[in-house]
């Protein structure tokens, strides 16, 4: 009997990015993150959905070389110099169009590119930067269960070879940011993950009521970080299991680090360091970091 090849589903993943300066550390998330890309099967592409690409419609990247965008201020310029020269691969967004219809997706050919929501994980996890990256935009105009849905319609391209990967922190509140606390986390910030992880680890398709939990507001107080999340629920509702965790911590009282995976037990031990120093004059602003 000849032998058959049998086509391998890939996992899929929810990073807790951070601060871009990650991109340029080797800690317990980063090491993680490598740890990550060393275990699963090598993809066709990736695809990614940051929370940075916030914008008012659903669209994929869809040109041959997407540029590397730095879209954060007041960070050294060795992180500016960074480049993450990963090639585009035009021809996903026709097939993400097909595999999601019929919600509507725009192909974006000249707009965006690879931002650090993206590049400041995949530098460690991918960091030969040769696998195809095509990104996802944040559709601000639609609600939690919107995007729910629309990360479990992406599942049939698991099957394909396309590593879905999504980017943002479960808790992320810029306006709480206190730099002397680098890896702890606020009681309301614990609270918060803790719920999301239950959530996460057992229905992942209630996540979109966790914005009924007492501390919504302060964990979410805008909901960019927050719904690449629903991705993966979404993601990990089509497979019909829960997700389970990467690695966690926190950053600077009010950012959660937890990481998520479906389809792939993995965890990096890395050392012990958790998050980076933020520079002095980094200002908390909601769109930076």
């Amino acid at each position: 009997m000849s032998s058959q090849t049998v086509p391998t589903v890939m996992p899929a993943a929810f990073f807790g990015h951070g601060s871009p300066m990650n991109a340029l550390e080797l800690n317990r998330y980063t090491s993680a993150w490598r740890a990550f890309g060393r275990s699963v099967p090598r993809p066709r592409a990736i695809l990614v959905v940051s929370a940075h690409w916030y914008i008012g419609a659903t669209a994929v990247t869809a040109m041959p070389r997407p540029k590397t965008i730095h879209d954060f201020y007041g960070f050294p310029q060795e992180l500016f110099d960074v480049r993450y020269p990963a090639p585009g691969l035009p021809e996903l967004a026709e097939e993400i169009s097909d595999v999601v219809h019929p919600t509507w997706v725009g192909a974006d050919v000249d707009s965006w590119g690879i931002d650090h929501g993206t590049w400041s994980v995949l530098t460690h996890a991918f960091p030969d930067a040769d696998i195809p990256v095509v990104q996802l935009s944040i559709n601000a105009f639609k609600g939690l269960d919107y995007h729910l849905d629309l990360g479990a319609r992406l599942a049939p391209l698991r099957e394909r070879g396309v590593l879905v990967v999504a980017s943002g922190n479960v808790v992320h509140n810029l306006g709480g940011v206190d730099p002397r606390m680098v890896d702890e986390g606020f009681d309301w910030a614990h609270r918060f993950d803790e719920a999301a992880r239950e959530v996460m680890l057992g229905e992942p398709t209630g996540a979109p009521a966790l914005d009924a939990h007492r501390d919504f507001g302060l964990a979410v107080p805008t909901p960019d970080h927050f719904i690449p999340l629903l991705y993966l629920a979404g993601l990990a509702g089509a497979a019909g299991n829960g997700s389970e965790v990467l690695v966690d911590g926190y950053a600077y009282g009010s950012l959660s680090m937890t990481a998520y995976t479906v389809g792939l037990a993995c965890q990096g031990p890395g050392p012990a360091a958790g998050a980076p120093l933020l520079p002095a004059d980094v200002p908390p602003d909601s769109s930076n970091i």
